[in-house]
């Protein structure tokens, strides 16, 4: 909803991000909004695993700023790398943490920390709090915000290294 959107956001200094990843863009809600909202020199770098997502973002939002990656985002470090990219300022996510397998969980985490610059932020929607304890054993810092006009509600984690 916009209320998520607009409150996971708030938490981005947008003069500071020049490097904005997401995971899980689906059909592009927080996409666009980062488009719109990010400097003209800024990359966006989204992944996602479904195909028909991939190709539906990239025919929905042509930018230049914009990289659709179809894979996993426990490649974050190997892609940032590959567009010749040091480290991620921003990582917005919504990919249920708490439903995957966790060896997929804690390398996409692990991955996440590390691509981070020192003053990087991980952004983490969730519609459940189960994710807090495995942020919180990657993440030296885990702060908690709520949405509750999202349907359904739903949890915040701002997260830094």
């Amino acid at each position: 909803s916009r209320f998520l959107v607009s409150r996971l956001l708030r938490c981005v200094d947008w003069n500071r991000a020049q490097v904005i990843v997401e995971y899980g863009p689906g059909v592009g809600v927080f996409t666009s909004e980062i488009l719109r909202r990010m400097p003209s020199d800024a990359t966006l770098v989204v992944f996602e695993t479904n195909e028909n997502f991939v190709e539906y973002v990239r025919r929905a939002l042509p930018d230049r700023r914009l990289h659709v990656i179809h894979g996993s985002a426990a490649e974050i470090g190997t892609v940032l790398a590959q567009l010749g990219l040091t480290h991620a300022d921003y990582i917005v996510s919504g990919i249920p943490y708490s439903t995957m397998p966790a060896a997929i969980r804690d390398a996409i985490l692990n991955e996440s920390r590390a691509a981070l610059g020192a003053q990087g932020h991980f952004l983490v929607y969730q519609f459940s709090r189960a994710a807090l304890p495995h942020l919180r054993r990657v993440f030296s810092k885990v702060e908690l915000d709520f949405e509750p006009l999202n349907i359904p509600p739903a949890s915040l984690f701002l997260c830094q290294p």
